[in-house]
């Protein structure tokens, strides 16, 4: 995809998360990569919902900007997920409401944050990975990034918000919106007795759909 068909694809799919409420004001921040091996950032500050494309950044593999406005501030996190994940076509990172509830929960298990409640959930997310809170700016988060990112294309930043890879665009976008409704499930079932799915049931569709 060439970057003008790159550029209006973010404007689209980032008006539609904001429209949907996944993510407010001017947090959230998308990248994805060029066919020239760089990569394009919504700026900071920009709200998802009203960006523009010709204003979006466009940075190299060292964060430095080559056109456009200055990129979001959380860039480090972008290219600390592509270092690990060469594959990766786009990132989302959101600070979506329920993903970022599961994350401040005291009693969340730090090795499975989410259970494997849904196919669709192990289909586009796979494991979830969940970091500690660090502030924000903080660049340990990127060497914490990096140390996840090469098992996990969905992490967690406690106290924050879901950060999570794709092959492309597209599919950045619905792995974190599912990840956003998953996490709303956990919440409604809290305090229920539940029926996650099993390690063979969870071994067969991630042979079968790998994420």
């Amino acid at each position: 995809m060439n970057d003008t068909k790159l550029r209006e694809e973010i404007c689209v799919l980032g008006k539609s998360m904001f429209d949907r409420g996944l993510t407010v004001g001017s947090s959230g921040n998308i990248s994805a990569r060029t066919e020239d091996g760089n990569w394009l950032m919504t700026p900071t500050n920009a709200c998802l919902g009203r960006l523009d494309p010709a204003r979006i950044s466009l940075v190299d593999a060292d964060g430095k900007t080559l056109a456009g406005d200055k990129p979001t501030k959380e860039s480090f996190l972008h290219l600390s997920m592509y270092s690990e994940r060469p594959n990766a076509g786009a990132i989302v990172h959101l600070h979506s409401t329920h993903c970022v509830a599961v994350s401040v929960l005291a009693d969340i298990d730090p090795d499975e944050p989410i259970p494997p409640i849904t196919a669709y959930f192990v289909m586009k997310i796979g494991k979830l990975a969940l970091l500690p809170y660090y502030a924000p700016g903080d660049m340990s988060l990127a060497n914490a990034v990096r140390e996840v990112a090469g098992k996990h294309h969905a992490i967690l930043l406690a106290n924050h918000g879901p950060i999570v890879a794709g092959k492309n665009l597209q599919s950045a976008v619905y792995a974190s919106e599912e990840l956003e409704e998953t996490a709303k499930l956990v919440l409604l079932l809290r305090g229920s007795k539940i029926t996650v799915l099993d390690s063979d049931q969870v071994a067969d569709l991630q042979a079968k759909w790998p994420s």
